[in-house]
């Protein structure tokens, strides 16, 4: 059993998302995510503080040739956090080339609220379905506190991150290499069913009702590049059906519906990572 790991930030349902296929202009940035510019800390911020507007830090980071490619801002119903509420940065360094199917990303996390310390995670983007995966264990998230000399340390920490790709790399390769058996692919899709939908009891009975779909939807392709039975490929097809929804399925009471795409971030990317560890534990089962 796998169980879904827990970031240290947390988004609304509501928040705001923007993506584009060119990095994204500081207007493009301020329309979506307009706390990346807060011009002040929250008031109850101690004086130990550092305070650093994230616009600042990333300024920096694009002097070092990373650029953001999508920025994402959670909501806040609490009196002066409207504007100071956690945010997030996908990047990409200018040194990769355009050559591969994927981009390797740093996500950037952060707010001023008091509710974060910078946080950065390494992600992968795919270009055919637009998808961000998040790469879970194989690079350590690093979190910076809101004290000292943090643009630096966040520049630096960038630069870790992108050090950690190469591995990123020999490891998707390894699971581009190897094929899985049709059973082995509903088994990895049985794990994410339980991983997206849970335990979910009927109160009635004290049963379990089952998940609106089956593992076997999750494996179903939505393009053609999507086709094969390499453990890549499986890990794709499942987490787009997952993230994305838009299956068709039964409710508890048999009801017709369609699953719902994941719209927190905070859970999209918890997600993201525990299906990588799902698909690196099958990985090493299969070596």
């Amino acid at each position: 059993m796998y169980s879904t790991p827990t970031l240290a930030t947390r988004f609304a349902r509501n928040t705001r998302v923007m993506r584009g296929d060119q990095p994204l202009s500081e207007d493009q940035m301020r329309a979506a995510a307009p706390s990346i510019f807060a011009e002040g800390k929250h008031a109850n911020r101690s004086e130990r503080y550092t305070y650093i507007p994230t616009i600042d830090v990333l300024r920096g980071l694009r002097k070092e040739g990373f650029e953001p490619f999508m920025v994402a801002q959670g909501a806040s119903r609490v009196e002066g956090k409207a504007e100071l509420t956690k945010h997030m940065i996908r990047m990409r360094h200018a040194g990769q080339g355009q050559t591969r199917p994927e981009a390797n990303e740093i996500i950037l996390i952060n707010s001023h609220d008091g509710a974060s310390s910078y946080q950065m995670l390494a992600g992968m983007f795919r270009f055919v379905c637009c998808n961000g995966l998040v790469v879970g264990e194989v690079v350590e998230d690093i979190r910076i506190p809101h004290k000292g000399n943090i643009q630096g340390e966040v520049i630096e920490g960038a630069f870790r991150v992108l050090d950690e790709f190469e591995a990123v790399s020999e490891h998707t390769e390894a699971m581009k290499a190897l094929q899985l058996a049709r059973p082995e692919e509903v088994a990895f899709a049985t794990a994410a069913l339980a991983l997206r939908f849970g335990e979910r009891t009927v109160a009635e009975t004290g049963g379990h009702r089952p998940a609106p779909v089956t593992a076997e939807q999750l494996i179903e392709a939505r393009r053609p590049e999507d086709i094969g039975h390499s453990l890549w490929t499986t890990f794709q097809r499942v987490q787009e059906n997952v993230i994305r929804g838009g299956q068709p399925g039964r409710s508890a009471q048999g009801r017709r519906l369609q699953t719902r795409p994941v719209g927190s971030i905070d859970r999209g990317v918890s997600l993201n990572c525990a299906l990588w560890m799902l698909a690196e534990e099958m990985r090493k089962l299969k070596a």
